[in-house]
């Protein structure tokens, strides 16, 4: 008997149960619905986080765990072009060819070990684990594999590697660092216009998480009122706004609650304010809202009109958006009325009203900093699927209001061809109707630009790429 035959054999390990992380398991299903069902990460997160606090108890799953879950989330969601980048360096075939299960891990991981404190360790652990419980063993070795890989060098290690020099191909370079489309960097780089460091900080401001934004509705709450919550502070440019410190919880607002208040961006306030603002020559009675859902323009704007005795008619095509058309303007202290109506064939008749608001269907690249999915399921087409459908309703817009009403078109996006080739398209047909300037309807708000229309900045203002034109109709 040979040597090697007599040495006793090692007892195989026993086999150890993957240990389950609420939180990165949360974090996964997240990434696979906005995936799989092309859903938006803010209407999926809620749910998950109400089940998994149903499921683990508070004791469990506290508010630190929701802050991970939706750190996790978000910070992967923005910054997937550069992880793309890094993992691509990472693995021996092309991404495309790795499964998407594996590959939402490894954005998770490439995202802890990159993007976040957690110590090295524990992020390759803590990924490893989870791909265990949600792709099995053998996957998991190769996002561990990968992971060590990816663990090799920081952030600014990996884009020295993974990102052509600025000098080579500028627009690629920006791409790669600030994890953006080449197509959407191209397109803010010529709507802002300037240099390099206007569009790197665009850039870095959509990887911002932004702050959560209340609106104190006229006649029914007041921002004196929020600015009684704790960690509240005063909006920056409108009179009705109220930021939220990190981790404020608008639900536990009580006027919130009450729909007394909402959550809005401050470009969209201002829109609305604009609009309210901008003179009109005679009577100021009757107001459109003509893209009404999901309803925060309108809340605002019935209760301005309420405040002057005027009516609002917010029409909204799809049902269920008018259904949150309605639950944003009940208890408005004024009258008003929410229909369910194409736009593009509307059902009043022309030259009804005094003033409208037209905030038209568009790409969305205006708000990348909330819907950070969307500059990754955007693509330059859309761009065509999107016009015709802006010009028919900015006609209709200008059809329904009055000789001597105001008509506000508005997009969440700054790119020129929703913005101002819009416009100037469908003016070219419209002698009767001119351009005023916006600037003045937006006080104290700096930086608008040689008008007469306004283009909003996040890392101008803080605000969305909110774009208004004002139109009035003359003959």
């Amino acid at each position: 008997m040979s040597e090697q035959s007599r040495r006793p054999r090692r007892p195989a390990k026993p086999y150890r149960r993957p240990q389950k992380d609420p939180v990165r398991i949360l974090a996964f299903e997240a990434l696979r619905a906005v995936d799989e069902r092309d859903a938006y990460a803010n209407l999926v997160l809620p749910p998950l986080l109400r089940k998994a606090r149903e499921k683990e108890g508070p004791e469990n799953f506290d508010a630190r765990d929701a802050a991970l879950a939706t750190e996790l989330v978000y910070g992967t969601l923005r910054r997937q072009g550069t992880y793309d980048a890094v993992i691509a360096a990472c693995v021996d075939r092309p991404l495309r060819e790795v499964d998407p299960p594996v590959l939402d891990v490894l954005s998770l991981g490439a995202h802890q070990l990159l993007g976040t404190r957690i110590p090295t360790h524990a992020a390759v652990s803590a990924s490893v684990e989870l791909a265990r419980v949600v792709l099995g063993d053998g996957r998991a070795k190769f996002v561990n594999a990968v992971l060590r890989k990816v663990a090799q060098h920081d952030l600014d290690g990996w884009l020295e590697k993974v990102a052509p020099p600025y000098d080579e191909d500028a627009e690629d370079h920006l791409a790669v660092v600030h994890s953006h489309p080449r197509w959407v960097v191209s397109a803010l780089w010529d709507s802002l216009g300037g240099g390099r460091a206007g569009i790197e900080d665009l850039l870095e401001a959509d990887n911002e998480r932004p702050e959560v934004t209340l609106v104190a509705r006229p006649g029914r709450a007041t921002t004196e009122e929020l600015l009684r919550e704790e960690a509240a502070v005063p909006g920056r440019w409108s009179p009705y706004a109220v930021r939220l410190a990190e981790g404020g919880e608008p639900g536990a607002v009580q006027a919130v609650r009450e729909g007394r208040a909402g959550v809005q961006d401050e470009g969209s306030q201002l829109v609305a304010l604009a609009l309210a603002g901008a003179p009109v020559e005679g009577s100021d009675t009757r107001w459109l809202d003509g893209c009404a859902g999901p309803g925060g323009k309108a809340a605002l704007l019935a209760a301005l009109a309420a405040e002057r005795g005027a009516t609002l008619l917010a029409s909204e095509k799809q049902p269920h958006r008018a259904g949150l058309v309605a639950k944003a303007l009940a208890g408005n202290p004024g009258p008003y009325q929410v229909i369910a109506a194409d736009g593009t064939r509307p059902p009043w008749q022309p030259g009804t009203f005094d003033r409208v608001l037209m905030d038209v269907p568009c790409t969305g690249l205006g708000a990348l900093r909330r819907r950070p999915e969307a500059r990754w399921r955007r693509r330059p087409e859309d761009l065509d699927n999107f016009a015709p459908l802006q010009r028919a309703l900015l006609r209709t817009a200008l059809d329904s209001v009055r000789v001597g009403g105001i008509v506000g078109y508005a997009t969440c996006s700054p790119h020129l061809a929703e913005t101002r080739a819009v416009v100037a398209d469908v003016l070219k047909q419209r002698p009767g109707c001119e351009l005023i300037d916006a600037r003045p309807m937006l006080p104290g708000v700096p930086a608008l630009g040689d008008g007469p229309d306004v283009q909003l900045w996040p890392h101008v203002h803080g605000t969305d790429a909110m774009y208004l034109a004002l139109i009035r109709r003359t003959a």
